[in-house]
């Protein structure tokens, strides 16, 4: 989530222009294909396992069509990013890939921003490394064992995430800016996949509307992001109506983007002082492999059969749209009052969006979370899929059962094969759904 982050946070700078890919869905895949030169464009492939099958799949596609265009030079186009030993370090070697960076094996994936995993695309980008590193390096000086507790500010950040947690106030409410908003996505991953686990967890709630008090529980601590210089008077202004009415708030303030090294580190430490508090380890994520072995086990019949597997009767249909649910209702929209009816103070709704990602399809689903924190008062996440799979849906599974998911999914137009494989990046998709 780290280079996503650098590219929304600094303004464009002397280096290369960025797109990242991170979901299986045929038609965005399509349009990165679309809007890249694709001779003139240099293929990060990171995978610290070298087995996550998404950028695989992405790596094979996109050197499948280099092939085409330069023959036995595709390689010349392409990056490896993994830890040593596994087995793209063979593979992108054979292919002839221009680099391979070997990342520090003992830091774990969502702990990687600082790695090659963010710094080789940040470099790309046109960011000054060396300056960010520098932050990063002051602010591990102030979250060191050497000095006091009380000026530690990971400690300070952990600690409050943890103890409020434990005191029901587990939904951590992000407000930034709209220059900071993609950080959501790292902090995302970051908390829910370490927290999330054994019936406990930090929940992030990245990107909701900020509302007035009454919208709100008794779950919830607020936490601002933002620059010294950018006044945000809206957002300050509701923050502070919601720390009168009781609602605790954090604030954190960056002089630039260029602190977000020093903002990385802060969050990892915090996130390792909230684990301790609530006595789970952060470094590990048990839950995450469940959507990986359901996927194989789906692609395994597609092998076989040819086809996904037949899935349960609609609960209901309405307008070109199948409804699937336990809950038992008339038609569509009693079919949704009967599910959402199941909700109770403390619940979060989370709405998974396995779609082609687009400013429409994004406002549609603030609308949902709108309606949903007005009717429910309740805390509302939103993904698109499968990217939370390797985020949120360790929290998911592993953390409070306290969701009500929703998930959208579509029979997308666009077919496109995947190279050695009997199946296209749709039928990928909706097996991971």
């Amino acid at each position: 989530m780290a280079p996503i982050v650098f590219e929304k946070s600094f303004p464009a700078g002397q280096g290369l222009p960025i797109s990242v890919l991170d979901t299986t869905d045929p038609g965005t895949v399509q349009q990165i294909e679309q809007s890249v030169p694709l001779a003139n464009t240099l293929f990060i492939v990171a995978s610290k396992s070298g087995t996550t099958a998404e950028p695989l799949a992405f790596g094979d596609y996109f050197y499948a069509k280099l092939k085409e265009i330069k023959g036995d030079k595709a390689g010349e186009n392409f990056v490896a990013i993994t830890d040593p030993g596994s087995k793209f370090v063979t593979n992108a070697t054979n292919e002839g890939y221009r680099k391979i960076f070997l990342n520090f094996a003992e830091v774990g994936g969502r702990f990687s921003a600082l790695t090659y995993f963010g710094l080789v695309p940040a470099a790309l980008y046109g960011i000054d490394i060396a300056e960010l590193l520098d932050r990063a390096i002051n602010m591990m000086r102030a979250c060191g064992s050497d000095g006091p507790v009380e000026e530690n500010p990971g400690l300070l950040l952990g600690a409050t995430m943890g103890v409020l947690s434990k005191a029901g106030r587990d939904k951590l409410t992000l407000v930034v800016p709209d220059k900071l908003h993609d950080l959501g996505l790292w902090l995302e991953q970051l908390l829910a996949e370490s927290t999330g686990k054994e019936g406990k967890g930090v929940l992030p709630v990245a990107g909701e509307p900020l509302g007035t008090p009454e919208v709100y529980g008794h779950d919830r601590l607020f936490v601002y992001v933002g620059y010294e210089d950018t006044p945000d008077s809206e957002n300050r202004s509701k923050l502070a109506e919601l720390e009168k009415a009781g609602h605790p708030v954090v604030t954190i303030l960056l002089r630039e983007p260029l602190d977000l090294g020093a903002e990385f580190f802060r969050w990892e430490v915090g996130t390792a002082t909230a684990g301790a508090v609530l006595r789970i380890n952060p470094f590990d994520q048990p839950n995450v492999q469940e959507s990986k072995t359901a996927t194989d086990r789906v692609m395994k019949v597609v092998q076989e059969q040819g086809h996904l597997p037949a899935g349960p009767a609609a609960a209901a249909e309405a307008d070109g749209v199948s409804y699937f649910t336990d809950a038992k209702g008339d038609g569509a929209v009693g079919t949704l009052k009967a599910f959402f009816a199941q909700s109770k103070a403390g619940d979060f709704v989370n709405l998974q969006a396995y779609l082609t990602e687009s400013d429409a399809i994004s406002a549609e689903l603030q609308e949902f979370r709108k309606l949903v924190q007005e009717n429910l008062h309740l805390a509302t996440t939103s993904g698109y899929g499968p990217r939370f799979l390797h985020s949120t849906g360790q929290y998911h599974k592993g953390g409070p059962n306290t969701g009500l998911f929703v998930q959208f999914t579509h029979h997308s137009p666009v077919e496109l094969p995947l190279p050695g494989r009997s199946y296209s990046f749709g039928t990928f998709e909706n097996a991971q759904a």
